[in-house]
Parts: C-alpha cells; structure tokens; sequence
C-alpha cells in the first residue's frame, strides 16, 4: 500500500544539501543556500508528475493534488483539502554543511560517530534507542548535525505524493503540500499564503518519537536585554568605565535556577538566556519565555523586570533596557474547537499499528502559528531525535511508520464523509 523502498534515499539526499537558516537576517529566506533544496524539491514534485507546483519569490514550495474520488462516492465535492507541511531549514546553532549521513543497524549500546571520536550518542541518554535494536539507525558523523529536524518530514511528504500518484486505488480528497524555509528561526509562516495554500486542515510532520502527536506547544516570547555602559583604556578605567558585559552577566546570573530548560519538563515554564553579544560599551541578550499558559508569560515578563529592577542600583551609570518581542502562542484552545482534524489523525496512527499518544511540544512548530492565522494545523512524528545536535539521530521505522500514517490519514478524510 504505501511506498517506502524510496524514503530513505529521499532522506538521505536532503540532508547533505546545507539548508541552515540564520537569525535576524534582513532577507528571506534568511540564507541563500536554503533555495537548493526548495528548488530541488519542486522539480521533484513535478518530476513524480505534480501539476500544479509554485516556487514562490517568498521561498515557499506549495503543491497541489485534485482528489480523485468518483463523482458516484458518496464523500464527492464534501471532503475538504486538506495539507502537509514541513520544513526545509536546519538550526543556526550547529552547522549543516557538508552532512555524511552515517545509516546502520543498530545492535545496541552506544554509537561513536567516526568524525569525531568525542561525540556519543549514548543508550543511556537516548531510551528510545532500545525500540530500535535490530532496525536501521541514521546519524552524523559527529561533525554536524543530522538535519532530521526536519528533512526527515520533507521526505515523508515526497513519499506520500508518489504513493498517492502511483497508486490511484488511493481515493482521497484534494491533497496540498508546502515546504517553507526560516522555521528554525521563527519565521516560518512570515509570508506563508492560506488563500494560495488553500486547506482547510493541515498537518506539520515535525515531531520526533514514534507515536507522538502534538496539539498543544509553548506560548512564546522573546525578551532582549540591552545594556549600555562606558568603554575607555583599561588603565584609565579606574570610576570612569561602566563594564556592560559585567551587567548583563549580572543579569543572567540571577536568572531563576530551577526554571530553567536543563531543570524543568512536561508543562513546567522556562526562562532561557541563549545568544549574548557583548563588549565594555554594548552588551546585548536574547531570552526565551516559554509557557503552555499564555497568560503565564505574563509572570515570566514580571520576573525579567524585577531582576532589571535589582541590577539597575548596581550599577547606576548604565543602562538597563528590556523590551519582549512575541513570537506564537499554545495551539490547543483553536485545536480543541476543530476536533475533526485531532480524530482523523488519531484515526490514522491505529490504523498504521502504532498507539498514538498526545504529548505537549516543548518548543513550537509552524501549525502553531498556522493554527492561529486559522489553519487547524497539529503536528506529526517525523523519527528524529536530539534535534539541533551533532547526535541528532533517526529512526527509519518511526520514518516508515509516519508515511503509512499520512496515507491513512488521506483515507479516512474520505470516509468522514461518507
């Protein structure tokens, strides 16, 4: 039923194209090379025999499919279209270029990646590597990352377009697809179309366990601390210099311990300094807010004011700026109103043998934001694990598994509607 001999050579030519995005870029996407793989992806569309394939200005791929049920079905002219999303970029915390995809069958304990003899994806670090004994197991080679976050998601959706066209006893309703650059860095969905896409459910294929599904993902901001002190010759500094390297550091000292990523799970908040650039002049510091309460934000916001608050009289000749920034916020309430799009994806994961289960994101994807434009979008495991590392691993049966679900899915959309 469902064409997988092809998803692994998908993936692993995807990830040796270097798509990593790049914050606070003036253009968009945000690099350059992320149109590599756009452009690659949309000739592939076309070459599997898609007809109507855009490559935006913006950077967007979108596709679309007609359905091809028979005017005799009874689910005829009622289902609606219904989309697949991923995206293209990898993370700008480690690099993606020049990837050498490592595929192996895992036979248990931990794996030394060859490029680099101290990077270990270690069992017991990594529990769902025990599920994989005996299967095919991708990594780096240690001196980069994957990119399965989220080429892995790319190449389930190539593989759902040629089984859908190959196998036309698939009936299905219309079948949108797009691939978006910049979600990495927060900017995903800045110029995506909904008109143009034109589903009204859609799905991101972003996740990572077997089994997973998302509905529910942080609600974030981002705070950015600016300090500006006195630069002049340390010899002459003596009451003169005001160090805002010294400040802001300050600053992220007192931020709290235990809310912090490395302390804090499940539904718990966080506050997490993650980009300082700094000098004795100008010191400048990205924070993150994250909690699954929007109005939880509210508290982080009033902390980060509170420890400014502290700083300022130690350091009276600076100055002390903070200013928050959102970014999205948790999809569930929006979610939970459209429970058709959660019930058809439950649906399809028993339907693929795997028991399906909804875990919150810690973090976020585009059907956050997509879901708040007002395009029901919850999230799919695509198989990665330890995203935006260079012990980012996949698992090509949760791959596997994935693809069988999304063909599912476009089947019981049809039979909702029966």
């Amino acid at each position: 039923m469902v064409k997988t001999d092809t998803l692994l050579d998908r993936f692993l030519r995807y990830v040796k194209v270097d798509t990593q995005s790049k914050e606070d870029a003036e253009e968009y996407p945000s690099t350059a090379k992320q149109w590599d793989l756009l452009k690659m992806l949309a000739a592939e569309l076309k070459d599997l025999g898609v007809e109507d394939v855009r490559l935006e200005r913006s950077g967007y791929v979108m596709a679309s499919i007609p359905g091809n049920l028979p005017k005799t079905d009874k689910a005829y002219g009622k289902v609606p279209a219904v989309g697949f999303i991923a995206h293209v970029d990898t993370s700008p915390e480690v690099s993606g270029a020049g990837v050498r995809p490592q595929v192996l069958t895992y036979r248990g304990g931990d794996i030394a990646l060859p490029g680099d003899p101290a990077v270990v994806i270690r069992a017991d670090e990594n529990p769902d590597l025990k599920d994989n004994v005996g299967k095919t197991v991708i990594t780096s080679d240690g001196t980069t990352l994957l990119g399965a976050d989220d080429k892995a998601g790319v190449a389930i959706i190539m593989s759902l377009v040629d089984t859908i066209l190959s196998k036309p006893d698939i009936l299905h309703g219309d079948i949108k697809i797009a691939f978006t650059p910049d979600e990495e860095v927060g900017a995903g969905t800045k110029l995506f179309d909904l008109k143009s896409f034109g589903a009204k459910y859609a799905y991101t294929i972003d996740g990572d366990k077997l089994g997973e599904l998302n509905k529910e993902t942080f609600s974030a901001e981002t705070a950015v601390l600016t300090v500006s002190g006195r630069d002049i010759h340390p010899g002459m500094a003596k009451d003169v210099m005001v160090n805002a390297t010294r400040v802001a550091c300050e600053f992220v000292a007192r931020t709290p311990k235990d809310m912090a990523p490395e302390t804090t799970d499940g539904y718990q908040p966080y506050l997490h300094p993650y980009v300082m650039e700094s000098g004795v002049g100008k010191a400048a510091v990205k924070i993150l807010l994250r909690d699954f309460k929007s109005d939880g934000l509210k508290e982080l916001r009033r902390r980060l004011e509170s420890i400014a608050a502290e700083v300022r009289p130690l350091f009276p000749k600076a100055q002390i700026d903070l200013h928050f920034i959102e970014s999205y916020r948790n999809m569930g309430p929006i979610l939970e109103r459209n429970q058709v799009v959660l019930d058809t994806l439950w649906e399809a994961v028993k339907r693929a043998g795997i028991a399906p289960r909804w875990v919150p994101i810690r973090g976020g994807t585009d059907g956050s934001r997509l879901t708040e434009m007002g395009l029901p979008t919850p999230n799919i495991w695509m198989g990665g694990i330890n995203a935006h590392s260079k012990t980012e691993w996949a698992a090509l049966h949760a791959m596997e598994k994935a693809l069988e679900t999304v063909v599912h899915l476009v089947g019981v959309w049809v039979e909702k509607y029966r």
